[in-house]
């Protein structure tokens, strides 16, 4: 069997990849906080036909022969840049400029301000209050904070489920992560609360999860808690929500990049099956 038969196997199996990852790309062109893809092949083992030759006192030195075997994925890789800030006028909303992810939580509170560890992170800042009064993500899960301290005005270090007080109205996100609300005995804005935002050295090694969702890998490095704006974590926005940072135009051309490849090592297996099928002809 012919070697370039396998070879072209193995780039549809890799634009196959490629497709699909350009193809989620697409669908999640749309999603809050998404962030892209990008895929990027290795070649494959390289079959030696002729090892390398030093130079001696009668001839110069020769290199090595080698067949390629094919290509591999080489990586799959989350591009972490920035999406667009649209304002949506929900007070609610909230968009990081610059670096981190907010921090939500599985798992009821046991009693309002114990601590309550965070499972994943999240660039999705669509957030809503719970009839419980908690502040949650989209799909229920605990939003993570600070709690302010009401005499010194400086948050305590201990992360906490940010919860609402009952009765309590007007409930927003400032441009300083802090939650507030207009407390119902005094009529005075008080903020509660300040969100808190992780950063990590390595912010592209984190695996998704789903739910627009990241959770920690061994290659995402230990996390960085800050408020926003300081030690390096991005500023927080409210009434605005980060979109996805698909970028289209390079998306369609990486479809039609991959679509093309696919294209050429069809073509490849046909040629290689033709040239079979001249060998087996040689004997009628």
């Amino acid at each position: 069997m012919m070697r370039g038969m396998f070879s072209a196997i193995s780039g549809l199996k890799q634009h196959q990849v490629m497709l699909d990852v350009t193809a989620n790309d697409i669908s999640n062109v749309n999603t809050i906080g998404y962030k892209s893809a990008r895929v990027t092949f290795q070649d494959s083992l390289n079959q030696l036909q002729r090892g390398a030759a030093g130079a001696n006192n009668s001839t110069g030195g020769s290199n090595a022969s080698q067949v390629g075997l094919g290509v591999g994925l080489g990586s799959i890789d989350n591009l972490m840049s920035g999406g667009t800030r649209q304002t949506t006028g929900n007070p609610l909303d909230v968009s990081i400029e610059g670096e981190g992810f907010f921090q939500v939580a599985e798992g009821k509170p046991t009693a309002a301000n114990s601590p309550l560890t965070p499972t994943s992170y999240t660039r999705a800042g669509n957030f809503s209050v719970s009839n419980e009064g908690y502040l949650t993500t989209a799909s229920g899960q605990y939003v993570v904070g600070y709690q302010m301290d009401q005499n010194t005005n400086q948050p305590i270090n201990t992360e906490v489920a940010i919860k609402v007080p009952n009765g309590a109205t007007g409930v927003a996100v400032d441009n300083t992560g802090g939650v507030s609300w207009v407390d119902s005995n005094t009529g005075n804005r008080v903020t509660g609360y300040r969100l808190t935002i992780a950063t990590f050295s390595n912010a592209s090694g984190l695996e998704r999860n789903g739910g627009n969702s990241w959770t920690t890998s061994a290659n995402s490095g230990q996390k960085i808690v800050n408020t926003p704006g300081q030690g390096g974590a991005g500023s927080t926005w409210g009434g605005t929500l980060e979109m996805s940072n698909v970028d289209l135009s390079q998306t369609f051309t990486n479809m039609i990049t991959a679509q093309r490849g696919f294209q050429a090592n069809s073509r490849v297996i046909s040629t290689a099956d033709e040239m079979l099928q001249d060998l087996v002809n040689l004997k009628r």
